[in-house]
């Protein structure tokens, strides 16, 4: 069975700095590693934002997907605009099952927003899931710091049996 690594909005307009203070400066690079390291499927979802004003709608620079990712070999790219990756222009479970999926890694932005909402849903759907927390961020919201957030996210997770949590060092172990 093959695990696939999923990769949840990594896109410039989280830049913006309308979202505020975010945790985890080293997001993007244990990303990077990731993908660099991965052997089986790749894919890169990308959030088409329907909101107006919004820096990830579909006509503005900030819908690009962040540099870093190579984007070439990805195994599918597309967009949703809805926070779970399995609700989007493609049938990401069928695309799954179809290639013998069974595990899937996700990691992205935001942690306790789209991540966590693809994470529960891959989970209702009987994939075994494993979030490598460090690979992903999130903003502070309301009166919540950026952390406190990821760290519920964490305990929701793990405690709600949707996700195995890990480091991406874990995960790269994982790969040998």
């Amino acid at each position: 069975m093959e695990t696939a690594l999923i990769v949840i909005d990594v896109q410039q307009g989280f830049a913006d700095p309308v979202w505020g203070a975010r945790n985890n400066p080293d997001a993007e690079a244990n990303i990077e590693a990731l993908q660099n390291a991965w052997r089986g499927p790749v894919v890169l979802v990308r959030h088409d934002s329907v909101e107006e004003g919004s820096p990830l709608r579909p006509d503005r620079p900030g819908n690009a997907l962040q540099a870093f990712l190579d984007v070439e070999r990805a195994d599918l790219v597309f967009g949703k605009s809805v926070n779970s990756a399995f609700h989007g222009e493609v049938d990401l479970d069928g695309w799954l099952r179809e290639r013998g999926v069974a595990d899937v890694v996700l990691v992205g932005i935001q942690t306790n927003m789209c991540v966590e909402t693809s994470t529960r849903v891959a989970g209702n759907l009987g994939y075994r899931v494993t979030v490598a927390l460090d690979a992903t961020y999130t903003f502070d919201l309301e009166d919540l710091t950026a952390d406190q957030l990821c760290h519920a996210t964490e305990v929701n997770l793990r405690g709600g049996g949707f996700a195995r949590i890990a480091s991406t060092a874990e995960v790269l172990a994982g790969l040998r």
